[in-house]
């Protein structure tokens, strides 16, 4: 159990402090240049995009509570197994979804594969910056492993499952809002689909912790389906802080696919692996890892004609092509 004052906790954790004040400035600028760019309403059809993103989150983690008003309780294997199947489809969504079309983005405008490259590395980075200085001063609460986080004391319980499920549901809402910046459906579709198709094992694994801990069904239930308008807000996040400059777009799908990198490893998948279950959250990984490339490669993505791949391989705008 990790607890503390404000002022104690920032002198124990001097690196992760630092992260964060960067993270956080960092993601302010982009913040308030792409706000100048959407005031001037030419973002009005992706700010919708990411919106509707947002919400078919929202109501996925809905729908995925609701059984669990009905159940008392949920085999650990399943949950297990359901959370490896969750995080194998972010991982995937992260890859296919985030940091290729950000290489490719980051490429065209730097003609340059390396610049490009480490351009997307430092939107990671950052996103990593910015979940461990989360991590560590979010007050919150996991179920098997205690609180975290300065000044617990001062708040609920509930509140600190809240706490501990929006550093799951901001970063998955900002990836949707950073996918529709450039209004292109064959980024955006697949990864909300990936997110919103994950969220209903987790809308229903978040209802079972919170009855395992005596917490009412209806409560647990309201309590999980509301965590889910945090994606929404994330999503205004995403696509507001990527509207700005031009490199503002790879950079923001470098920190999105950091942000949720760094949930999955450091929050989802060590969940799955406390009970002895690790073998089949594993089979689990692989399946949304497989289930979203197949998505994504093969299904949403060549609804325009093609996929990810020659996405990849398309010539920069503007260029003509050989016959």
């Amino acid at each position: 159990m990790k607890s503390g004052s404000l002022s104690q906790h920032i002198n124990n954790h001097p690196f992760a402090s630092i992260g964060l004040g960067v993270s956080c400035i960092t993601i302010f600028a982009l913040l308030l240049t792409g706000l100048l760019d959407i005031l001037t309403g030419e973002h009005t059809t992706t700010i919708r995009y990411a919106l509707w993103g947002g919400f078919a989150g929202f109501a996925m983690t809905t729908v995925g509570a609701i059984p669990g008003y009905f159940l008392k309780s949920l085999p650990q294997k399943i949950e297990d197994s359901l959370l490896g199947l969750a995080a194998g489809m972010m991982l995937s969504a992260s890859s296919f979804s985030l940091i290729l079309p950000g290489l490719q983005a980051a490429e065209t405008m730097t003609g340059n594969a390396l610049l490009g490259a480490l351009t997307v590395v430092a939107g990671m980075a950052i996103g990593v910056m910015l979940m461990v200085g989360m991590d560590e001063f979010t007050p919150h609460e996991h179920t098997h492993t205690g609180t975290y986080g300065p000044e617990t004391r001062r708040l609920s319980r509930i509140w600190l499952f809240v706490l501990a499920i929006a550093l799951h549901n901001i970063p998955e809402g900002m990836a949707i809002g950073v996918s529709f910046a450039q209004g292109d459906l064959q980024v955006g579709v697949p990864l909300t689909s990936a997110i919103a198709m994950q969220d209903i094992p987790e809308g229903l694994a978040v209802v079972m912790a919170l009855r395992s801990v005596g917490y009412g069904r209806l409560k647990s239930v309201i309590i999980a389906s509301m965590t889910g308008l945090l994606e929404p807000l994330g999503a205004v996040m995403g696509i507001t802080l990527s509207s700005g400059l031009a490199i503002a777009y790879p950079v923001g799908l470098g920190l999105a696919a950091g942000a949720m990198i760094f949930v999955v490893s450091n929050e989802v998948i060590p969940e799955t692996h406390r009970n002895g279950n690790q073998r089949f959250a594993t089979i689990g990984l692989v399946i949304g890892f497989a289930l979203m490339m197949t998505l994504d490669t093969g299904c949403i993505s060549s609804f325009n004609g093609y996929s990810v791949v020659s996405r990849l391989s398309l010539p920069p705008p503007n260029t003509p092509l050989e016959n």
